[in-house]
């Protein structure tokens, strides 16, 4: 019933705060971990303690927003490479999801969290209101990123930290910023996972962050920082969308997709440096 566009949802607006993270130079690995671990505890504070779908909603948001902050204060008081940080942070992510959950599927949700993956008609067309929340957020972030001071520093910060700095825009609240408001993303992700799956899923994420890096690379944003516009990861995420589609549709195993996938990355970064050598 769903469209190969609601399919790429959960990535697209994955891929939003993955490359918020990859303009300032960073990566997080974590982003599919942290979206599952969103996704069970919305569903499970909802079927567990019968409160209303919205709270339940903010609580799965707070608790993502709450791992990017983690990611971000690792990064910009700790020093650490957020490659190391995210890296670990999707491992604790994924035991607290098993843990939390027993390693079971939630299926007793709310209509409420399942409502954005409801469809209406255009042309003949079904269209799923996730899709449409995906595709505004998108503008809107590209709006902020183009229009806004603090949209610009974000490019800022990417291209030169040091310089950053010396004009008095301290990096690590840029970069903190950022981190934290990628968790409010990823937690808008969770909620379309479950919109799409109709249940909280222990064992979701676990390709979402190859997805969503491959979806931000194929768009145009350099993983070295500084450069890119937020629009290119919506058709990155569409071409990655119907790319497995298509696969699937073919009778491809998941395997080789996600072997198809790493491939696609690979050569993605490849065609980003030989640009940026190319530029010099």
């Amino acid at each position: 019933p769903y469209t190969t566009l609601f399919r790429s949802a959960v990535v697209g607006v994955i891929a939003i705060g993955q490359t918020l993270i990859i303009l300032t130079a960073g990566i997080d690995l974590s982003c599919g971990m942290i979206m599952a671990l969103g996704s069970i505890v919305m569903t499970k504070v909802a079927a567990d303690y019968g409160l209303p779908a919205p709270i339940a909603i903010l609580v799965g948001i707070a608790v993502t927003v709450l791992f990017g902050m983690i990611n971000g204060l690792l990064v910009t008081r700790v020093k650490l490479p957020p490659f190391i940080v995210t890296l670990g942070v999707f491992n604790i992510a994924f035991a607290i999801t098993q843990l939390y959950s027993g390693a079971q599927t939630v299926t007793e949700v709310p209509p409420m969290m399942t409502w954005l993956g409801t469809t209406f008609a255009i042309g003949g067309t079904n269209i799923s209101y996730g899709t449409v929340l995906m595709i505004l957020l998108y503008l809107g972030v590209w709006f902020w990123l183009r229009e806004t001071a603090p949209g610009r520093h974000v490019y800022a910060v990417g291209n030169n930290p040091e310089a950053t700095r010396l004009v008095g825009i301290p990096p690590e609240n840029v970069l903190l910023g950022v981190y934290m408001l990628s968790g409010v993303f990823y937690g808008i992700a969770s909620l379309l996972s479950v919109a799409r799956t109709g249940v909280g899923d222990p064992n979701a994420g676990q390709t979402e962050a190859l997805d969503a890096i491959t979806a931000v690379v194929l768009g145009g944003t350099s993983l070295f920082g500084g450069r890119g516009v937020i629009l290119g990861s919506l058709i990155g995420a569409v071409v990655v969308g119907v790319l497995r589609n298509g696969l699937t549709l073919m009778g491809v195993s998941s395997v080789y997709q996600v072997l198809i996938t790493g491939i696609l990355v690979i050569l993605a970064v490849a065609v980003d440096q030989l640009s940026r050598k190319g530029g010099r």
